[in-house]
C-alpha cells in the first residue's frame, strides 16, 4: 500500500514538475506558478481578509517552493504540501502582524506627534440597488468576522468552505488529526454564527 501510494504521488504532474526544477530545469517553475498563483493569492486572501501584501507573501512562498524543489519528495499530492506551505506562512505573517500592532501601539499612545496623518471624511458614495449594498456588507462582515477566528480556526474554514479541501486534506495540512480538524471547523462555526448575529446577518 505504502509502495502504490509513493508511486502514485511521483505520477503526479505537478510533482514531476518538481523533480525537473529540483534537477535544474528552471523553466518547469513558470508553468507550476502559473496553476497555482490564483489558488495560492486567494487563499491568502481569505486568510487575512484582506488584499494588503497578497502578491508580496504569494511571491515569498513560490520562492520557498523554488528553494524546496532539490529536496523534495513526495509524500502526498503536491498541492496539499503546498497548502501547507501557504498555510504556515499565513501563520508566520500573522504572528509578526501582531508583533507591529504591538509597537504601533506604543507608538500611539503618545499625542501630539507631528508626523500623525491628518484625518480625512469619505467623499459621498454612488447610489447602489439596495441587494447589492446588502450582499456587500455581508461580505465585509463575514470577511471581518473570519479575520477574527484564531489562526488555526480560521485556516481551517478558509481550506474546508472555500477551496474545498477534505477533512482528511486539512489534516495533512495542518498536521493535525481528524477530531482536531472536526473540533476546529466546528468552533469555528460556531465563533463565526456568534459574531454574525450580534450584527443582524442570522
Amino acid at each position: 500500500m505504502v509502495k502504490e501510494n509513493k508511486d502514485k504521488y511521483l505520477s503526479d504532474p505537478d510533482n514531476e514538475l518538481m523533480k525537473r526544477i529540483g534537477s535544474g530545469e528552471i523553466a518547469a517553475f513558470k508553468p507550476l506558478v502559473e496553476k497555482y498563483q490564483r489558488m495560492v493569492m486567494a487563499t491568502i486572501y481569505r486568510y487575512t481578509g484582506s488584499s494588503h501584501d497578497v502578491e508580496d507573501l504569494a511571491q515569498e512562498i513560490f520562492f520557498k517552493v523554488f528553494k524546496a524543489a532539490k529536496r523534495y519528495t513526495p509524500q502526498a499530492k503536491f498541492s496539499t504540501w503546498l497548502y501547507r506551505i501557504v498555510a504556515n506562512h499565513c501563520f508566520n505573517y500573522r504572528r509578526s502582524q501582531k508583533r507591529d500592532a504591538i509597537v504601533t501601539s506604543l507608538d500611539h499612545s503618545f499625542p501630539g506627534r507631528e508626523d500623525e496623518p491628518s484625518l480625512q471624511l469619505a467623499g459621498p458614495k454612488e447610489k447602489q440597488p439596495e441587494n447589492q449594498v446588502q450582499q456587500q456588507e455581508l461580505e465585509t462582515a463575514l470577511r471581518r468576522a473570519i479575520s477574527e477566528l484564531p489562526d488555526r480556526q480560521r485556516m481551517a474554514i478558509v481550506l474546508y468552505r472555500f477551496e474545498g479541501l477534505s477533512y482528511k486534506e486539512i489534516t495533512k495540512v495542518l498536521g493535525c488529526s481528524l477530531s482536531s480538524v472536526e473540533s476546529l471547523l466546528f468552533r469555528a462555526m460556531t465563533n463565526l454564527k456568534e459574531k454574525l448575529k450580534k450584527l443582524d446577518f442570522t
